[in-house]
């Protein structure tokens, strides 16, 4: 198969050297990539955090991802603009959207003076306003675009995390967003569990608990069996 992984977090900015962002490394997203490639597939990884590459677990790992067409990013338009081309005309059975996507676009920064809001935006925001206001309003979701706006009919992946639920809550979670997203395969964690397991599957009690250090090949062994188009309704 021809796989799109992307990886990573993105950032939103605030001014010109200043920006919100999420603790993503895109290591995930990495494994991920290297797995596939181990398995015989093409790979393309869009990543914020190409240095990660040099830093997987083994000698194995990296070499296969030196091998893989890797493309940088840094900003959520970033992201946007690659993955719309590389859906678009790449030719890809599959993608994978491991990447971190920031939830909100900074709209505006204001101070806040005499019962009123000023803009205070600038290349660089001063540092000597006493207090700053953000004015954040939501971004698009690009997992949703994969299908409805670009017209990706392969196999698609979803990436969930959430914070404080139980396992049998984030399964519940992770279904509707599955199916609000039209993607074939879910994985699910949380931020507490993370670096231990994740849930993978698709549909109400079709999802199976993985240990972190089997995810990638887990994953990788589920996409294969897909059929090559599904869940385009």
């Amino acid at each position: 198969m021809n796989i799109l992984v992307t990886a990573g977090n993105t950032q939103t900015p605030v001014d010109r050297v200043r920006c919100i962002t999420n603790i993503f490394s895109g290591r995930t997203g990495a494994q991920v990539a290297s797995s596939a490639f181990e398995r015989g597939h093409t790979v393309a990884l869009l990543t914020s955090h190409p240095e990660v590459l040099d830093t997987l677990a083994t000698t194995r790992e990296r070499t296969a991802l030196a091998r893989a067409r890797v493309r940088a990013y840094r900003t959520f338009d970033d992201l946007d603009a690659l993955m719309r081309a590389e859906i678009t005309t790449g030719g890809y059975d599959a993608v994978i959207h491991a990447a971190a996507v920031s939830d909100y676009h900074v709209a505006g920064v204001f101070t806040h003076r005499d019962g009123q809001f000023e803009d205070a935006t600038a290349g660089k925001v001063k540092s000597s306003h006493p207090e700053l206001w953000l004015k954040l309003t939501p971004a698009p979701k690009l997992i949703d675009k994969v299908r409805a706006e670009w017209g990706f009919a392969g196999k698609l992946v979803k990436f969930k995390l959430e914070v404080g639920v139980s396992a049998a809550e984030l399964e519940e979670i992770a279904e509707r967003s599955r199916v609000h997203s039209r993607a074939d395969l879910m994985v699910a964690n949380t931020l507490e569990g993370m670096r231990d397991w994740a849930l993978i599957g698709a549909g109400l009690g079709g999802y199976q608990h993985i240990a972190r250090t089997e995810l990638a090949a887990h994953l990788l062994a589920a996409v294969e069996v897909l059929p090559l188009a599904t869940n385009q309704e």
